[in-house]
């Protein structure tokens, strides 16, 4: 992936969720909108490293590492795991093939793994 796709696919799911959940403007404003496509970058890097790696752990220990930080900033898990679905979404319209499969894997597994209580993640 290249600058401009990452830059697209943070913008288009940033602007998915902001739109499907319009109180994050109250809650957040311009300044969370703006963290909402910084997160979103680095989401992708962390997906690109692991594609890069043919490793998706690598992906799965940053969603958890990313939902303590988020959560203890106020952000609600469900919103992570919205965030996580909506880039599986995007990213097959902005990466080739295999790369789109190997990042929905990443996604879907994130997505279910941080569905389970604490207690029961291993």
């Amino acid at each position: 992936m290249n600058l401009q796709q990452k830059q697209q696919i943070a913008q288009d799911t940033a602007n998915g969720i902001y739109e499907a959940y319009p109180n994050l403007w109250e809650r957040f404003g311009d300044r969370g909108f703006e963290h909402t496509v910084k997160d979103n970058h680095h989401h992708l890097d962390h997906l690109e490293t692991a594609w890069e790696l043919k490793d998706q752990q690598v992906f799965l220990d940053y969603a958890v590492w990313l939902e303590t930080v988020l959560v203890s900033r106020n952000v609600e898990t469900a919103l992570i795991i919205d965030n996580f679905e909506r880039l599986m979404a995007v990213v097959p319209h902005h990466t080739e093939m295999a790369q789109a499969d190997f990042m929905q894997g990443c996604l879907r597994k994130a997505v279910q793994l941080l569905e389970l209580p604490i207690e029961r993640r291993d």
